[in-house]
């Protein structure tokens, strides 16, 4: 299990002229209509607690208004663009590519590619236990591995991995977003499903988003 210490940052919202209350980007609720998303910023895990209930979608901020979806109604566009040749043969990274060759989001935004990570920067402070959430990636259909990872100088951190077994947990601080790399192993489509889950500070129950299943359409 890793654990990644990432910094917060605040969902956009905009000052009413005149007035001091705010008006949140965020749309809502999760719109029903099966999308497809291409290029742009999304979060893939977006992680809210309100109410008693922790829950897990996907935030599409692809367009100037953020919109919170049901996972089960977006595809995600993994296009040629996104496919590398030249997979370092080391063995740092093993875990990614077939024959040198995989499909890769990376974690800094490039045109015509989705820019893709996760938020919990809907779960004020104090709210957990040490502020930390488990991410688990519980199981992943497709024609090859599926990975997440980091990479800095060259040397990869991995995440999450198919190809190692399953499920992986990842320990995430809340109020907090990152980006990070999202490889596939080969064309063709996947299903990938997390949860989230958390042990509340007040109670000591543990609490759960359930598993969401998120489909990755990978073109060569």
């Amino acid at each position: 299990m890793s654990t990644v210490s990432l910094s917060p940052r605040r969902r956009a919202a905009g000052v009413l002229a005149g007035a001091a209350a705010f008006l949140l980007t965020v749309a809502g609720p999760a719109e029903a209509a099966p999308v497809t998303l291409t290029k742009g910023h999304v979060d893939v895990l977006d992680v809210d607690y309100a109410s008693g209930t922790l829950t897990l979608d996907l935030l599409d901020q692809t367009t100037g208004t953020a919109v919170e979806r049901d996972p089960a109604e977006v595809t995600l566009s993994v296009p040629k663009g996104a496919k590398i040749t030249n997979v370092p043969t080391t063995a740092p990274w093993q875990f990614l590519g077939t024959g040198g060759t995989a499909w890769i989001l990376p974690q800094s935004n490039v045109s015509g590619l989705l820019y893709a990570g996760w938020s919990t920067e809907g779960i004020p402070s104090g709210t957990f236990t040490d502020n930390k959430l488990t991410f688990t990636l519980s199981g992943v259909t497709g024609p090859a591995g599926f990975s997440v990872y980091t990479a800095a100088a060259g040397t990869p951190t991995v995440l999450f991995d198919s190809g190692n077994g399953l499920p992986d947990t990842l320990s995430v601080n809340t109020s907090t977003h990152t980006h990070a790399n999202w490889g596939f192993d080969a064309a063709g489509t996947y299903k990938v499903t997390f949860s989230v889950s958390g042990v509340l500070a007040s109670t000591g129950q543990t609490v759960s988003t359930g598993a969401k299943t998120y489909t990755f359409q990978v073109t060569d």
